[in-house]
C-alpha cells in the first residue's frame, strides 16, 4: 500500500478490533480471570450518613484467623485518593461523612464465609447531623467539608452585566434543576491486585484510566513508579463510573493483598456498585436574561450550583465544563456566570458523560423555550437570531476561528424531522385527545478535550511501535470500554503509516507497556490523542525514509523490511509524540477567560415526544440529531455513539431517579431503579456534516459526550409544547405530570420583567 494513496481506511466502517472476541465470548472481563490461590476481598461499609465512629468490634463466632482486615490503621502510605483533591480517605479513620464509606476491608478464599464476616463486624457510632441539599449546605449552619462547605466556585465575566438591564426591553428568570443519574454499565466495578515487598503493586481491572489508578496506588502505599503497575481488563462499559471511583476499589484490593499474601479479587454486585459508586450531579441553575426589542441577547446571568456529595472527587472539573457551557451557543455581549459545588452527606458525585455540560444545557436550553413564550418569539426563531457565527466570542471572550454551521445544522433538522409541519398539526389536533404531541428542539455545543490549560499541564505522550514479529502497534493509555477507541485509534495509525488495517493492533493498556496519554475522558481520544498517534506515524515513515531506505508507493512487505533495517541499526522501531496546544490558544485559569477549548462539536436535536393524559406518561416518538464534529472517522461507531447517547438522555430526562432516603440510595437494584429499554426508544436519526478541524486525528473532533447534552432539553421543550406547561425539572416522571396536568392548571409563563 501507498504511503500517499487516498484516503481508505479512514471515514470507512470498518469492524471492531476487538469485535470478534467479545462476539465469540473469547473476551477475559475481570471476573473471568483467575489466579492461584487467590482470595475475595469485600468492604464493611458505614450505616449513618455523618458520625464518628465509636467503636468497632469483630463477633467471636467467626474465626477471624481465617480473614485478613483491615482499616485504616494498615495504610503504608497516606491515607487518601490521589485526585485533584486528596480529601477522601482510603478508609475512614474515625469518623464517616457519607453512608456507605468504607471503613473496614475483608478477604477470604471463601466468598460465602467472606458475607458472613461483613454481617458479623460490629461499628457503633456517635451521630452528627447531616446535610443532603445545595441549599442546607449554602447556608452553612453545619459544615462538613472544609471551612464553608464549598468543594470549587467558578466566576466567569463578559461585558458589563449590570449596566445591560438598564437597556433592556425585557427580562426573564427562571430555574431549572437536574437530579443524579446512575451510569449502568453493564459490567459493575472489579479489581484484582497482587502484592509483594519485591515487586509491589500490580492490578488489574474494569477501568476508563490507567494511570489515575497508578497515582492512586503510589499514594496510599508511598511507592517509587517502578513498583506499580495497572493494568486495564476487558471493561464493560464506564460512561465515566470508571474514571475516577477504581482507584478506591484498586487500593482497597491491594491492601487486602498486602495484608494476606494471595491475589485479591474484589467485583461489586450490582445492589453495592448503585450504592456506593459515584452519580452524576444533581443541579441547580437560575436564570435572568435581558434582550432588546428585536430578540436579541443583552445579558445574561446565571447562577449554577451543584451537590458534589461528601468529597472533592473530580467535582471542580466537572463544575468547570457546566460554566463554560452554561451560556449556550449564543452571541451575548455581558454574561455573567458564578458557579459553586457543595458538599453535602451523599455519596460523592463524580464523573459521568457529558461531565456538567448536559445539567447547564438543560437549563439554558428550557430557558431559551422560556424566554420565547414570555417575548411572543417562535422557539426557532429566538435561538436563530442568537446563534454563534465565525469571527463571535463566546461567554469566556474565546473567537471562534473555526466554521460555525449552527444555522446550517438548525435548517437541517428542521427540514428532517418536519419540525413546523409537525407542530402545526399537533396543535390544531382536538384538545380533548387522550394523548397530545409536540415537538422540541435544542442547540448545543460541547469542547473537546480538557479546559483551558489542562491539556497542556497532561503533556500527554503518544506513538506507534513495530514489533521485530512485524506487528504495528499503538502506544496510549487510553481505553477501550465500548465506544471505539481501538479501531479508532488503529484506523488513524494505518492510514498514516499506509498499512492494511489488519497490521495494527493496540498495544495492552498496562502501565509497564504504554506511555501516559492521558485519560479516556473528554472526549478527548479521536481529537487530542488519534493526532498524537497521527502525528507519531507519519514521524515513523518520516525516520524510514530518512534512515532506512523506504520509497515511496511502498508496498508491507518493504514497509517491513525498512522497518528490520532500523532495527538492526537502532535496537526497535518506535515514534513517540508529545502533546503541543494549538495555536492561538490561550487560557487564563484566574480569571476564567480565554480559549477554553481547542475545538467544539455542535449539534441540533428535535424530539417529537406524545404525553398521555390518562396515565400522565410522556414518550418519545422520534428523535432526529445533526451534529458537526469534524471528519467522522468511523460512521457505524460515530452514529452508535449519537445513538446511545440519546437513549441516555432518555433515560435522564424522563426514566432515571436516583431515590435517596436518610442519605443512602433506596432504589439500589434494577427493578427499581428505572432506566429505558429497547421499548422505550424510539427511531433515532443521525445525521453529520463534516468540517475537518485540522488539529485534531485526521479532522477529528470530540464525539462521545455530546449526544447526551441535547435530549433532555429537547424532550421537555417538546412535553411543553404538546401541554402548554413548561416543567422545568428532571427526570420528569409521571407522578410530576400528574402533579400539574391533574389539576388542568394554566401554563406558568414567565413574564417578562
Amino acid at each position: 500500500m501507498s504511503s500517499n494513496a487516498t484516503t481508505r481506511i479512514v471515514g470507512a466502517p470498518v469492524p471492531r478490533k476487538e469485535g470478534i472476541n467479545k462476539l465469540l465470548g473469547r473476551a477475559q472481563y475481570v471476573d473471568d480471570i483467575e489466579r492461584d490461590g487467590m482470595w475475595h476481598g469485600a468492604a464493611v461499609r458505614s450505616a449513618i450518613p455523618r458520625g464518628t465512629i465509636r467503636s468497632i468490634t469483630y463477633d467471636p463466632r467467626i474465626d477471624w484467623s481465617e480473614l485478613a482486615v483491615v482499616t485504616a490503621a494498615d495504610v503504608p502510605g497516606e491515607n487518601c485518593i490521589q485526585l485533584k483533591v486528596a480529601d477522601q480517605p482510603c478508609l475512614a479513620d474515625g469518623k464517616v461523612n457519607h453512608c456507605e464509606e468504607p471503613i473496614v476491608l475483608l478477604a477470604h478464599p471463601d466468598k460465602h464465609k467472606l458475607g458472613q464476616a461483613v454481617a458479623a463486624v460490629r461499628i457503633e457510632y456517635d451521630p452528627l447531623p447531616p446535610v443532603f441539599t445545595i441549599e442546607e449546605s449554602e447556608r452553612q449552619d453545619r459544615i462538613v467539608w472544609g471551612e464553608n462547605n464549598l468543594l470549587e466556585s467558578f466566576l466567569l465575566e463578559k461585558g458589563d452585566v449590570d449596566a445591560a438591564w438598564a437597556e433592556a426591553r425585557q427580562i426573564v428568570e427562571g430555574e431549572y434543576r437536574t437530579g443524579a443519574q446512575e451510569h449502568l454499565y453493564i459490567e459493575n466495578n472489579g479489581m484484582i491486585a497482587e502484592y509483594s515487598a519485591e515487586n509491589g503493586v500490580t492490578a488489574w481491572g474494569s477501568l476508563q484510566c490507567p494511570y489515575y489508578v497508578f497515582k492512586a496506588l503510589r499514594g496510599v502505599f508511598g511507592l517509587p513508579e517502578e513498583k506499580v503497575r495497572v493494568v486495564q481488563t476487558e471493561t464493560g462499559g464506564a460512561f465515566g463510573g470508571k474514571e475516577d471511583y477504581p482507584s478506591i476499589l484498586a487500593c482497597h484490593a491491594a491492601l487486602l493483598a498486602m495484608k494476606c499474601g494471595h491475589p485479591v479479587k474484589m467485583v461489586y454486585d450490582r445492589m453495592e456498585d448503585l450504592a456506593v459508586t459515584t452519580k452524576r450531579h444533581p443541579s441547580r441553575v437560575r436564570h435572568r436574561t435581558a434582550l432588546n426589542g428585536e430578540g436579541k441577547l443583552l445579558a445574561m446571568e446565571i447562577d449554577l450550583a451543584t451537590d458534589g456529595g461528601a468529597y472533592a472527587t473530580l467535582s471542580s472539573t466537572v463544575l468547570s465544563r457546566a460554566t463554560l457551557h452554561a451560556a449556550g451557543p449564543y452571541a451575548c455581549p455581558n454574561v455573567r456566570v458564578r458557579a459553586r459545588s457543595w458538599a453535602t452527606n451523599h455519596v460523592p458525585y463524580g464523573a459521568f458523560r457529558g461531565f456538567g455540560a448536559p445539567q447547564a444545557i438543560f437549563a439554558m436550553e428550557r430557558h431559551m423555550d422560556e424566554v420565547a413564550a414570555a417575548i411572543g418569539l417562535d422557539p426557532v426563531e429566538l435561538r436563530r437570531r442568537n446563534f454563534l457565527h465565525q469571527g463571535d466570542t463566546n461567554a469566556s471572550e474565546q473567537l471562534m476561528r473555526e466554521p460555525v454551521i449552527l444555522d446550517r445544522l438548525l435548517d437541517r433538522a428542521l427540514a428532517e424531522s418536519d419540525y413546523h409541519a409537525k407542530r402545526a398539526r399537533f396543535s390544531r389536533e382536538n384538545p380533548a385527545r387522550t394523548v397530545k404531541r409536540g415537538m422540541g428542539i435544542a442547540a448545543f455545543y460541547h469542547g473537546s478535550g480538557f479546559t483551558g490549560s489542562g491539556e497542556v499541564y497532561l503533556n500527554s505522550l503518544a506513538g506507534v511501535d513495530v514489533t521485530p514479529a512485524g506487528q504495528v502497534r499503538v502506544l496510549v493509555s487510553n481505553t477501550e470500554f465500548g465506544q471505539g477507541t481501538n479501531t479508532i485509534l488503529t484506523q488513524i495509525a494505518a492510514e498514516a503509516l499506509g498499512v492494511d488495517y489488519s497490521d495494527v493492533a493496540m498495544a495492552a493498556p498496562d502501565t509497564a507497556m504504554v506511555p501516559n496519554s492521558g485519560p479516556t475522558v473528554a472526549s478527548r481520544t479521536s481529537m487530542v490523542v488519534g493526532r498524537l498517534v497521527e502525528r507519531a506515524s507519519l514521524q515513523l515513515v518520516a525516520m524510514l525514509r530518512e534512515h532506512a531506505g523506504l520509497g515511496a508507493g511502498y508496498t508491507r512487505d518493504e514497509f517491513l523490511a525498512a522497518c528490520e533495517r532500523q532495527r538492526a541499526a537502532h535496537g526497535e522501531v518506535r515514534s513517540l509524540c508529545r502533546y503541543e496546544a494549538p495555536p492561538g490558544i490561550s487560557w487564563d485559569d484566574e480569571n476564567y477567560h480565554g480559549e477554553a477549548y481547542g475545538a467544539y462539536a455542535w449539534a441540533v436535536y428535535v424530539a417529537q415526544v406524545a404525553v398521555d393524559m390518562v396515565t400522565y406518561s410522556a414518550e418519545v416518538e422520534e428523535f432526529w440529531a445533526v451534529q458537526e464534529v469534524g471528519r467522522v472517522l468511523n460512521p457505524v461507531l460515530a452514529a452508535g455513539q449519537i445513538e446511545g447517547g440519546v437513549a441516555q438522555g432518555i433515560g435522564y430526562a424522563l426514566y432515571e431517579k436516583v431515590v435517596v432516603e436518610n442519605g443512602r440510595m433506596a432504589n439500589n437494584q434494577m427493578t427499581n431503579y428505572i432506566m429505558p429499554t429497547a421499548e422505550d426508544v424510539p427511531p433515532i436519526h443521525v445525521y453529520f456534516e463534516e468540517i475537518p478541524f485540522h488539529h485534531g486525528g485526521f479532522g477529528a473532533k470530540g464525539i462521545g459526550e455530546l449526544p447526551h447534552d441535547g435530549p433532555a432539553p429537547a424532550i421537555v421543550n417538546a412535553i411543553r409544547d404538546a401541554t402548554g406547561i413548561g416543567f422545568r425539572a428532571i427526570p420528569l416522571l409521571p407522578e410530576d405530570l400528574f402533579a400539574r396536568l391533574a389539576s388542568q392548571e394554566s401554563v406558568e409563563e414567565p413574564a417578562a420583567l
